[in-house]
């Protein structure tokens, strides 16, 4: 982990960045950049040594980022419009001038992490392993506008680090999940199954995906800026392990005894399951094995439906 450093993080009250930034201010002054639109959030990042400055990424001013310092070392860009909207235009253009702006104001930094989305990797079948050179084309019926934000970002990201000569790298994330935040996809259909909502599944087959643990994502961010470079280097992040979600379901339910309602739709919340070789090449292997961060996770957010482990 990084020490002595100044940290600039956006995006910083979620489920990706908060904790990484609570991390590493235990060793690094770290800043936050956000709205801060839940009542409290702020002062508990104020609470661990994070010093917060309010963003709105949609205001387009110049002076948007005025007063803030221009020294960091390391920047995380996590903050998103995610486009529940569907107005492509502001999707792109938000997203995408934002991390410009965000990018000419940090040019001095060591290193620009940029959070990306498989998302937007063209689809092929279910059980695909896709790689950093497969093609994309920001087709997502679930939240349609996320994916095309994503592309048009990209394209800036890359052009600023070449312009400014910013050691970046574009971190194309899977699903992160663990006991901070709201606890990530699995909780959220856990969520839907304590409810007794149907969960949409594919026609025949299970969607697949490379889920990260928090504890995984927070000590590779470091690597992931040690391999930044101008032009910017690509990397899916994602877990080592392929998890089919209709088992990671089932596994929920091994877990709880709470039941889980699988419908079969032409229409489901797409994973995509990643070859984690270049990210390991960068990283090193992940350290907490789907099943036992599914179980941890459950732990810290429903810890009263969780039944005890049976040792053998």
């Amino acid at each position: 982990m990084l020490e002595g450093k100044k940290i600039l993080v956006t995006g910083g009250t979620g489920q990706v960045a908060r904790p990484v930034a609570e991390a590493l201010a235990e060793h690094n002054e770290v800043w936050c950049l956000g709205r801060f639109g839940t009542p409290g959030i702020e002062q508990e990042l104020n609470d661990r040594s994070i010093i917060t400055r309010h963003w709105d990424m949609e205001d387009h001013s110049p002076d948007t980022l005025k007063g803030l310092p221009g020294d960091f070392t390391h920047v995380i860009h996590s903050a998103v419009r995610r486009g529940e909207d569907a107005d492509f235009n502001a999707s792109a253009e938000v997203n995408a001038v934002a991390a410009g702006r965000l990018m000419s104001h940090c040019r001095s930094a060591d290193a620009f992490l940029y959070v990306s989305t498989g998302a937007l990797y063209a689809r092929q079948t279910l059980d695909h392993a896709y790689t950093e050179d497969d093609p994309v084309d920001g087709v997502a019926d679930w939240l349609p506008a996320y994916p095309v934000g994503k592309i048009a970002t990209e394209g800036a990201v890359r052009a600023f680090s070449q312009v400014l000569g910013l050691p970046t790298t574009i971190a194309r994330l899977n699903i992160a999940y663990g006991p901070g935040g709201y606890g990530g996809v699995p909780m959220l259909y856990f969520k839907r199954m304590l409810a007794g909502e149907p969960i949409p599944v594919p026609m025949s087959g299970q969607n697949w995906f490379s889920p990260l643990h928090t504890d995984d994502l927070v000590a590779q961010v470091p690597h992931l800026w040690q391999a930044a470079s101008a032009p910017a280097t690509l990397v899916n992040w994602g877990g080592d392990e392929p998890v089919g979600v209709t088992d990671c379901i089932r596994h929920l339910s091994e877990l709880s005894g709470v039941e889980a309602t699988l419908v079969p739709s032409e229409v489901t919340r797409e994973t995509y399951r990643f070859d984690p070789a270049r990210r390991r090449a960068l990283t090193g292997p992940c350290a907490v094995p789907w099943q036992e961060g599914i179980r941890r996770t459950l732990e810290a957010h429903f810890p009263q439906y969780v039944r005890p482990l049976v040792r053998h």
